[in-house]
């Protein structure tokens, strides 16, 4: 464990433990197990949020994303009458294909991660109320859909499946990020994409990768919101969901710059960022005040990041000056006894005589 992550550790257990103080119901095992859920549903796609800033971009249309999946999926299940586990399928291949064409704008055409998917948040968003008429889908309780219900929703030995379905992801990602070549590119691409282009690493196959799992993983997260909510609504459902997603990044040690983060970090910050939200229930701050909250989040993670970075710059230049001093003075005392050698020898045969 790194030291950003094992002080992001530090800091979740002394909150926790002030919330319990002012409040012991926090600890309860209920608002434990809720909390759980809670990080397991935002947890899922905050992991692809990290590995898109990871790579220098941004993904501003997850939550209108949700809004377009959800709506499409409860009707497969409704309307269509389709089974489950194809549309459950058609779903996932629908993120993974708006994260592709997300992902194709961005490396293909050379256009800026902010407008692709500030573009996207705009489109999926009207697309889904369109779809609709602007009105809720209502989820049907057939007996394929409660199947899926149960495992969406359900739990294992008292623990949610969502929390269930997070650390099975993180692992499967960690290992991918950390632990394999794929991950070393992506880490190169974030902190010099053109010296990652010359040193021979197909960038743009790096960084469209992270767009294609960012919308898989939207994807999983929407079937899991439509089973917690049971309804879409699609002018409210993941609206600004996109901002959980970033600051629980941002909270997790990825810098916006790109080049910097973790799984595991990521995980730690949407942990952090839901005991922060329930520290504001118990404080009795009201909710509509819950996006001011997470702007501070966001606002305090990245000017801390800007401080870590100018901290690592003088450490940097302090080392280079330490390791050239060295050099310098032997270099200058070999000048002087050179000068000297020089002055005992004599400068020529007319003085001599």
């Amino acid at each position: 464990m790194m030291k950003k992550e094992l002080g992001l550790c530090l800091l979740l257990v002394v909150i926790s433990a002030i919330t319990g103080g002012i409040n012991p119901a926090f600890l309860s095992w209920v608002n434990l197990l809720n909390m759980a859920n809670l990080i397991g549903l935002f947890g899922v796609f905050a992991l692809g949020e990290g590995l898109v800033i990871i790579t220098g971009g941004i993904d501003l249309s997850l939550g209108s994303m949700f809004a377009l999946l959800g709506v499409v999926f409860v009707d497969l299940l409704t309307t269509y009458q389709i089974a489950w586990p194809l549309a459950l399928l058609l779903v996932l291949m629908g993120g993974l294909a708006l994260g592709g064409i997300q992902g194709f704008l961005i490396t293909r055409l050379k256009m800026q991660p902010f407008i692709v998917t500030l573009c996207g948040l705009l489109i999926y968003r009207g697309a889904a109320r369109y779809y609709t008429s602007d009105s809720t889908r209502g989820f049907g309780y057939g007996d394929e859909a409660s199947t899926l219900s149960n495992i969406a929703s359900g739990n294992v030995a008292g623990i949610p499946n969502t929390f269930i379905f997070l650390i099975i992801l993180a692992l499967i990602l960690g290992v991918l990020l950390h632990r394999s070549v794929y991950g070393r590119w992506l880490y190169a691409v974030g902190k010099n994409e053109e010296a990652a282009r010359f040193s021979g690493i197909n960038t743009n196959v790096v960084i469209a990768t992270a767009y294609i799992i960012s919308g898989g993983l939207a994807a999983v997260s929407t079937v899991l919101f439509v089973f917690y909510t049971n309804s879409v609504s699609p002018s409210s459902f993941g609206n600004f969901y996109e901002l959980y997603a970033i600051a629980a990044a941002v909270l997790g040690g990825c810098s916006l710059r790109g080049g910097e983060g973790s799984i595991l970090g990521i995980v730690l910050g949407t942990a952090l960022l839901q005991v922060l939200q329930n520290l504001v229930n118990i404080l009795g701050i009201p909710n509509s005040l819950n996006f001011a909250v997470m702007g501070t989040v966001i606002l305090i993670g990245v000017l801390a990041d800007q401080q870590l970075q100018s901290r690592r710059r003088r450490q940097a230049a302090l080392e280079g000056l330490a390791r050239t001093a060295p050099r310098s003075t032997h270099s200058q005392g070999k000048q002087g006894a050179s000068a000297h050698g020089a002055a005992a020898l004599p400068t020529g045969t007319g003085d001599q005589a």
